[in-house]
């Protein structure tokens, strides 16, 4: 599957710029200044800019940097999916190009996990700690059941007919997420987000789960570093929508599990569940949580 338009159309970021890396314009906003800088790597269908609300909070004690990988948000398109390895180089570059010294601190969300999980396997001694927001495992099919392996939660996700469909509540949902921003960055995000540029994107990124897992088995574990695992197991409407009652349980009491094993694989490690917000909402509702993370790592890592 790919993302790449022949529509003229793009769009222009409300806040940060782009940078050109490997002769591509990859979007990025930086905030804040110390270290250990903490990078946002997005999930599925969102952009860095989706996590601007806790950058900015984050970004009163470090440095910050939120971004969009190539094919996806603000950044230039590409075809999609791509392996991990070249999403976690071109995040390096970036970061080179960006000036921005390591070791960091990758915050990652949902398929986002994956990605940072990659970095960390490629350039260990560049990464100093690690806060995991609900994201996707390397060993997820070894903890899911069966109906909710990563090959059957590539069928389930809705394709681009459906995205389509649901673009009314989506925007709305969009709308509601970001009422707190800027309104310049409230109303270019909301309308991006239900294009048909960036839902493709979404659609296509989310179609590699099985295979960027594979990918990551034949690398090592997460470095020793600091790690914080938010593992959210509130009621998702759209995984009610597309599980029965009982997978979803399976998956929530699964979720406790695989973070539970993914943080007593490092030294520093520590798993805390969130029960009062959904997967997609966590950085809107529950924002105090994601930077209590962050800065918890933050401080661990300065002290070893």
């Amino acid at each position: 599957m790919t993302n790449e338009s022949t529509s003229p159309v793009r769009f222009a970021p409300p806040v940060g710029g782009l940078q050109e890396v490997d002769g591509r314009r990859v979007f990025a906003h930086q905030m804040g200044s110390g270290g250990p800088a903490v990078v946002f790597v997005p999930g599925a269908s969102a952009v860095g800019l989706d996590y601007l609300g806790v950058q900015q909070q984050v970004s009163r004690f470090t440095t910050t940097v939120v971004y969009d990988r190539g094919g996806t948000g603000y950044s230039d398109p590409l075809p999609l999916p791509r392996p991990a390895a070249v999403i976690a180089t071109e995040l390096r570059e970036l970061l080179r190009a960006l000036d921005v010294p390591g070791p960091y601190v990758l915050a990652a969300h949902s398929l986002g996990g994956l990605y940072a999980h990659r970095f960390a396997q490629l350039f260990p001694q560049e990464v100093a700690g690690m806060v995991c927001l609900d994201v996707f495992h390397r060993d997820w099919d070894s903890f899911m059941p069966p109906s909710a392996s990563l090959d059957a939660v590539e069928r389930m996700a809705p394709g681009r007919e459906q995205m389509a469909q649901m673009r009314p509540a989506l925007r709305e949902m969009f709308a509601e997420m970001f009422a707190d921003y800027p309104e310049p960055v409230r109303r270019a995000l909301t309308e991006a987000h239900v294009s048909d540029e960036w839902t493709d994107a979404g659609v296509a990124e989310r179609s590699g789960l099985a295979a960027l897992a594979a990918e990551l088995r034949c690398g090592p574990g997460l470095p020793d570093v600091p790690v914080v695992a938010l593992t959210v197991v509130g009621a998702d409407p759209g995984e009610q929508a597309l599980t029965s009652e009982r997978t979803a349980r399976e998956m929530r009491e699964a979720r406790k599990r695989m973070d539970a094993a993914l943080v007593d694989s490092v030294s520093y490690g520590e798993q805390r569940v969130i029960a009062d917000t959904s997967h997609h909402r966590l950085c809107f509702e529950r924002p105090d949580a994601v930077v209590q993370a962050v800065r918890d790592v933050v401080h661990r890592a300065d002290r070893l």
